[in-house]
């Protein structure tokens, strides 16, 4: 049985996890105790620390708080052996290839967390970006990572339902279980619209010692979805799987794991 976190850590990371993905925007002390649902008197002295240490920026004017420079200290600190320049680099191949967005990820929960991105040369392409999370069972990327979970673990991480983005989206678990038999039995994992509208993704896992540890997915608008680019894409993938597991075995990526 996992161990209970620890609540005062937990607020911290909560905090930092938001303000980290606000896309330059600022949060006052009131948006971020609602959008929290921490009490703005346990609040301020959490983000008080964190301001006096420079994890968080607060502006007099707008009176917002963002992420600050010693946030991007500690992530650039990352030892450059163990960071994802070698998985870039085949994502960078599988760009070159096919012209779509690739993406790499990993399960936190229910979500899938995107750890890496190399965009499409097209004009027209999907808007994405590291350390987004979306629900694993609206995206091909998720139900790839999804595979490496037993049925019972699936019924168990969505015992509240499964999360809706569109109307496309599976939201019937016997479906998404189905979908998921496939995927393990060597299907790609795809999904069209269920994320985005106008937008198709295909995805595969990546394995260690039959262990799913990221998942591989390239993303496409739907108007170029001709069945050369589906065939090129999904080639591309296995290419890049065939690649990156050998790597695994030989590196680990513990990171990821």
């Amino acid at each position: 049985m996992p161990q209970e976190q620890h609540r005062a850590t937990s607020r911290i990371l909560d905090l930092l996890e938001l303000l980290s993905g606000a896309d330059g925007a600022g949060y006052t002390l009131t948006e971020l105790s609602q959008a929290l649902h921490i009490p703005k008197s346990s609040l301020f002295s959490i983000i008080h620390t964190l301001e006096e240490r420079r994890y968080v920026h607060y502006d007099k004017h707008s009176g917002q708080y963002s992420i600050g420079i010693s946030a991007y200290v500690l992530g650039a600190s990352f030892p450059a052996e163990q960071s994802l320049a070698v998985l870039h680099r085949v994502m960078e191949e599988v760009v070159a290839r096919c012209r779509e967005t690739c993406q790499l990820g990993v399960l936190d929960q229910g979500n899938i967390l995107y750890l890496e991105k190399v965009d499409s040369p097209q004009a027209i392409r999907l808007i994405s970006r590291v350390g987004d999370r979306l629900p694993a069972n609206a995206t091909a990327l998720g139900k790839a990572l999804l595979s490496g979970l037993s049925d019972e673990e699936v019924r168990t991480l969505y015992a509240a339902g499964l999360p809706r983005l569109t109307s496309h989206t599976v939201t019937e678990l016997p479906q998404l279980l189905d979908q998921l038999a496939q995927i393990r039995s060597g299907a790609l994992a795809a999904e069209r619209e269920e994320c985005a509208q106008q937008l198709a993704c295909w995805a595969v896992p990546l394995r260690r010692n039959g262990r799913v540890f990221a998942a591989l997915s390239v993303s496409a608008p739907l108007f170029r979805c001709t069945p050369d680019k589906e065939t090129l894409v999904c080639r591309c993938l296995r290419d890049a799987r065939e690649e990156l597991e050998q790597l695994a075995g030989a590196r680990g990526f513990s990171l990821l794991e």
